[in-house]
């Protein structure tokens, strides 16, 4: 407990936490399944008992609406730490690369719009990589369009690459470099 309050985290967050991680677990698991399908027999099987009345109807619809209702933010939180974790481990990854683009480090809080251009720049990325033909190599977006005009023999001017290429990449870094701003802000 004292490792979650020393993060600058409350005690009642910590022990939600604990909470939170330990239901995700459990309910996770074969026997938890079982549990919830046995009590759904047992009440089908108390209906003739109660004569399938609303009530009978009420307490299953009720039961599972509880239970569903607090799932949801259990499955949400517990996805929400998850993402984080991920999230930081792929921005350890990029930036201990050589050659990797620190520019895509928190890159999760970039708009929709500057996401779809950036994924249009990769999907550019893709197909030099496929005409490459080499599964082995990896590159940024600038370095693979310039070495794909150059191994073509298509050098443009200034940056190399056709000028869709450096069109996109203009595009890619200007979504980035407003989306940078935008966090420093």
């Amino acid at each position: 407990m004292a490792r979650h309050r020393s993060r600058g985290g409350s005690r009642l967050g910590a022990t939600l936490e604990r909470l939170s991680q330990s239901v995700s677990q459990q309910t996770g698991t074969s026997k938890a399944f079982l549990i919830a399908m046995s009590v759904v027999i047992v009440w089908a099987l108390l209906g003739p008992v109660f004569h399938f009345s609303d009530t009978w109807q009420l307490v299953i619809n009720t039961g599972t609406t509880i239970v569903t209702f607090l799932m949801v933010f259990l499955i949400q939180r517990s996805q929400n730490k998850e993402a984080r974790a991920l999230e930081l481990k792929l921005d350890e990854i990029v930036a201990a690369l050589e050659g990797a683009s620190n520019r895509l480090i928190d890159v999760e809080d970039l708009s929709e719009s500057e996401l779809d251009v950036l994924r249009k720049h990769y999907q550019e990325l893709a197909a030099l990589a496929k005409k490459d033909n080499c599964l082995t190599e990896s590159h940024s977006i600038e370095e693979a369009a310039s070495r794909h005009a150059v191994k073509s023999g298509k050098t443009g001017s200034s940056g190399g690459g056709t000028g869709s290429a450096r069109s996109a990449r203009r595009s890619a870094g200007s979504a980035v470099r407003a989306a940078s701003s935008r966090r420093s802000s």
